[in-house]
């Protein structure tokens, strides 16, 4: 008998038939003689529904208010739930992340777990009860509702995995596990049966949208298994877990991750001074605009060009700073490119393998693909490349790395 959290998401409860589905798949799981935690979103469309409520009243509702309202969502899946499996013989309560006692900061619409008390959940499971959380919610220590923000079911079911240690958490999506880069992209883009916790981290960062980053981070800070099921087909899924259980000889690149909503700002002719990047980057950080990539190259004529990116949502507000900001340092010139996209070779194998970097600079040369940019990290190799060639140089690479799959006989 192993002790299981299992996660749904909005589309996986998004009708009744669904939920029935569902139901049938934990009571399938309890009949095996498994301890079972479930926690679900709510039902596919309902927070959109339930924001645009508050919309028509507040153009920005108050943050303490609108998790008050945004909870209810998962509250009407839980209870749903628990009926599902009333129905099939199987006994199940429901919590909501308040009941539960999932203490959180204070931030609004953003909170952070800071603790769980399991007691009520452990007592259930000595009962027989399969026990249905609410996720993406909690309470702070005034017991104000909070929210975890998007894609908090992920966190939630982590946490509640960490905090009951359980054998394993169960993510079920509408994918049936973690591909080596996005399917729709590379046609032979393979399943992966395992990767590792920082692989799967560096991979939700550059673009993966399989798994929530906090999630990840979470999993791999108190070493919870994770993985990645379809809700509704049945397999193995992509186990997330630590290096070492993740085979030795496990290939130099685990998979190629990319995003498309990448914009480049370079302030040419800049006065060669100390703290001349600060002076150029920290007005964009104080916007709380994130930035990517830096490069910065210096001439023979004592000035330096400054090259950097950001998300494309914040281009127009960082080009605005930037271009202020050159103004009173006296640069040359500033220019911009948003129409850019990062392709990022991910890793724990390019610790120990050589090359790796020179391999790919060829494979994309051979394609006839200029890369603007490059940074790097322990298990990563990102480069910026022209929009237009993105799906080309992804499918380059994943062809001179090795990870295509096998063709269909």
């Amino acid at each position: 008998m192993s002790l299981i959290v299992q996660k749904y998401g909005g589309t996986s409860v998004g009708t009744i038939e669904r939920i029935e589905g569902v139901a049938d798949k934990v009571a399938a799981f309890r009949a095996e003689g498994h301890d079972i935690v479930v926690a679900v979103s709510a039902m596919s469309g309902e927070t959109n529904r339930l924001i645009g409520l508050a919309k028509e009243i507040q153009d920005q509702p108050t943050p303490r208010e609108l998790d008050v309202l945004v909870s209810t969502g998962e509250q009407v899946t839980i209870a749903l739930l628990c009926m599902a499996l009333n129905k099939r013989g199987v006994p199940a309560r429901s919590y909501t992340g308040s009941q539960v006692k999932i203490l959180t900061d204070d931030a609004h619409n953003k909170a952070r777990i800071k603790s769980i008390d399991e007691k009520h959940i452990r007592a259930d499971l000595e009962e027989g009860r399969v026990v249905v959380v609410a996720g993406f919610q909690g309470a702070d220590e005034h017991g104000n509702i909070t929210t975890l923000g998007r894609g908090g079911s992920d966190t939630t079911a982590v946490a509640l995995a960490a905090a009951l240690k359980a054998d394993e958490c169960q993510i079920y999506t509408d994918v049936d596990g973690v591909y080596t880069t996005d399917p729709r992209v590379v046609d032979r883009a393979r399943r992966m049966d395992k990767i590792t916790f920082e692989e799967m981290l560096e991979m939700a960062s550059l673009g993966s949208k399989v798994l929530q980053i906090r999630a990840v981070e979470f999993a791999g800070k108190y070493n919870v298994p994770l993985r990645v099921l379809h809700s509704s087909q049945d397999g193995p899924g992509t186990l997330i877990c630590t290096d070492e259980e993740v085979e030795m000889e496990n290939p130099a690149i685990s998979g190629i991750a990319f995003t498309r909503d990448e914009a480049k700002i370079m302030v040419k002719g800049v006065p060669d001074s100390p703290g001349i990047a600060y002076k150029i980057l920290g007005p964009v950080s104080d916007a709380n605009i994130e930035v990517d990539v830096i490069v910065q190259n210096f001439g023979d004529d004592q000035s330096t060009d400054l090259t950097f990116t950001v998300h494309r949502n914040d281009f127009i507000k960082a080009k605005t700073i930037v271009e202020a900001t050159a103004k009173e340092l006296g640069a040359r010139e500033v220019l911009t490119d948003d129409t850019i996209a990062k392709i990022s070779l991910v890793g724990v194998g390019m610790r120990s393998h050589a090359g790796i970097a020179s391999r790919m600079f060829k494979a994309l040369a051979d394609v006839n693909i200029n890369i603007e940019m490059i940074t790097t990290s322990e298990i990563k190799i990102s480069v910026i490349v022209d929009e237009k060639f993105l799906e080309l140089g992804v499918r380059a690479l994943h062809t001179a790395f090795d990870l295509d799959a096998p063709a269909e006989a």
